[in-house]
């Protein structure tokens, strides 16, 4: 049987290169804020990076990055991109150990099925160090569903999530919104979560 996220990984295996190269509003302010709490030289985890533009600021910004996407074919792409090995994981496959500083996970997490988002988060959790702290955003609404392209979306809403963030021992959970869009072109709602791993 398939997982709902199969037709994901095969409209970014099939897409990849088209994927990596259109032209995306890059999330300037919540990089921005999100290099601002950390240290010189932190170790962030870039989660589900895509074509890895958001890897290349963090690289030029001095920080110790590891990259990694479910997806190989994207993960060859940021690879291109950022001239360093992309490791290819699927979220529910991580296994990291207080290993990072930070996570950054742009529009990524949206694609775990729901019934295992609880899980993905809270492995995440232990592949922070005690007061490491984690930044996603996803597609909010009302439940679960694909877009055109076929990509499976979790689609929470702020209360669902929060929920999904809290089971998975997260801390200090913050939850902004947001109006934007999306490769698909539609106007989306965006959840901007910001959550500590408080040890």
């Amino acid at each position: 049987m398939a997982k709902p996220d199969d037709d994901t990984l095969a409209f970014y295996r099939d897409n990849a290169t088209t994927y990596a190269a259109r032209e995306r509003k890059p999330p300037t302010a919540r990089l921005a804020a999100f290099i601002g709490r950390l240290p010189p030289g932190a170790a962030v985890l870039d989660l589900g990076c895509g074509g890895g533009h958001d890897s290349l600021v963090l690289l030029e910004h001095g920080l110790d990055v590891t990259a990694c996407d479910g997806s190989a074919e994207l993960a060859r792409e940021a690879e291109a991109l950022i001239g360093r090995t992309v490791d290819v994981v699927r979220f529910q496959e991580i296994d990291w150990q207080a290993r990072f500083d930070a996570i950054w996970a742009e529009a990524s997490l949206l694609h775990v099925p729901r019934a295992e988002l609880a899980d993905v988060l809270h492995r995440i959790r232990l592949a922070l160090s005690p007061g490491g702290f984690v930044q996603a955003s996803f597609k909010a609404g009302s439940s679960e569903g694909h877009d055109r392209f076929g990509r499976y979306f979790n689609y929470p809403s702020a209360a669902w999530l929060r929920g999904c963030f809290e089971e998975a021992g997260w801390s200090n959970i913050a939850i902004a919104e947001a109006d934007g869009g999306g490769y698909d072109g539609e106007p989306t709602r965006w959840l901007h979560v910001t959550a500590l791993h408080a040890g």
